[in-house]
């Protein structure tokens, strides 16, 4: 096992109305609040007008209208309303793109600087407004860990912002917020889970066996949940295994002893960054397809684990049962009714070579992941899911 530090300082509050604490927690953290969210569902919901009663107490100002693929153009709304009213904590209402537009603003307004400097240079982060979330979407464990990423739009590119200065100071994870949720954002979360945890299990290091198992617990679960909490959208069992495999499946658990970087998010980051897909759609699409084209003798028999201790494939042979992995990924995502293929989603081949170039440039594809990766290797991949 690879050394490791692991210290997350996020209060975790989790189960039904947790939400009760809000005041008394908040309040540590500061009286001047910037609520930000998304659409319309936290209204449509009854959690909006909760909350405000909730802080009656409290100054409130709000950014609403967060995109699904955060932009900097809202990053940067919500770090000059942070500077001008002198707000002192940030206020997450929904999943990922509303805690990770947040997480951004509030680096950004204790920055004199361009917000998008931040993610080209993260040593500039040298301060941060504290964050608190109610979580309303389980994917991408924002929640508990202290990344961000965002889209520029200007320039195609959707790049992390990472920094211990931005771990949530307060999670509510209250699993009855998921009832409300459509089918698809459930379908689409529980991809985003399984892929982050397979991003961590399929690293150049193998040997942290104690992570290993950990990863396939959490992977079994999302397996065993998904399709159940699409079916009964209030299946309270469903909801709070899926929403706990979530925050576990990236709050840096399931990466201790191991190391490397990931390879399907970065190329699934240009996608959405070209076309803005929504993201658990995009690793439905790329995910079996980078499976098939790193298989080889040598990754064969980790991809031959996953099927057995994953999906429960009783084949002897590594190779077959690697195959079986890959189709058993696939019925997964097709259980779900989501896309297998980029033109299901109105994706043409126009723009593989500058995505693949894309995803190589900004990430460590063709340095430290389980398979490097180069250009040519990418745009295959990309052909693959045509």
């Amino acid at each position: 096992m690879n050394n490791f530090v692991y210290n997350i300082p996020t209060d975790i509050r989790f189960g039904r109305e947790q939400i009760k604490c809000l005041p008394e927690e908040l309040g540590k953290l500061g009286k001047k609040v910037l609520l930000v969210y998304g659409g319309g569902s936290i209204k449509r919901s009854g959690l909006y007008d909760k909350i405000k009663e909730l802080l009656k107490d409290f100054e409130m100002f709000e950014l609403s209208g967060i995109e699904p693929n955060p932009k900097l153009s809202s990053v940067e709304k919500g770090s000059e309303i942070c500077k001008k009213e002198g707000i002192e904590v940030i206020l997450a209402v929904g999943g990922g793109s509303v805690i990770d537009a947040s997480k951004h603003i509030a680096a950004s307004a204790c920055y004199e600087g361009k917000p998008w400097d931040l993610v080209l240079d993260r040593s500039l982060v040298k301060k941060a407004l504290p964050i608190a979330v109610v979580l309303t979407i389980c994917a991408t464990g924002s929640e508990m860990n202290s990344g961000a990423v965002i889209s520029n739009e200007k320039t195609h590119e959707k790049l992390e912002i990472n920094t211990p200065l931005l771990y949530p100071k307060l999670s509510i994870c209250d699993p009855t917020y998921l009832y409300t949720l459509p089918a698809k954002q459930t379908a689409a979360g529980s991809v985003d889970i399984l892929s982050h945890v397979m991003e961590q299990y399929f690293q150049p290091n193998d040997e942290a066996y104690i992570t290993d198992v950990l990863s396939e617990a959490v992977m079994k679960t999302v397996i065993k949940y998904a399709k159940k909490a699409m079916d009964e959208p209030e299946n309270y069992e469903a909801r709070s295994n899926l929403m706990w495999a979530s925050t576990i499946g990236l709050n840096h658990l399931l990466t201790v002893g191991k190391g490397g970087a990931w390879s399907v998010h970065p190329i699934e980051h240009v996608v959405s960054a070209y076309y803005d897909i929504t993201h658990g759609v995009g690793l439905a699409i790329i995910t079996p397809a980078w499976m098939t084209y790193v298989l080889s003798e040598h990754t064969a028999p980790r991809f031959a684990r996953m099927a057995k201790e994953v999906f429960g494939v009783n084949e002897s042979d590594d190779m077959s049962a690697a195959r079986l992995a890959i189709e058993k990924v696939k019925e997964f995502n097709g259980s779900l009714g989501l896309p297998a293929h980029l033109s299901d989603v109105g994706i043409t081949d126009e723009k593989f070579d500058e995505m693949a170039s894309e995803a190589v440039r900004t990430s460590g594809l063709s340095t430290r992941a389980y398979v490097k990766l180069d250009k040519e290797d990418v745009k295959k991949i990309f052909l693959l899911c045509r």
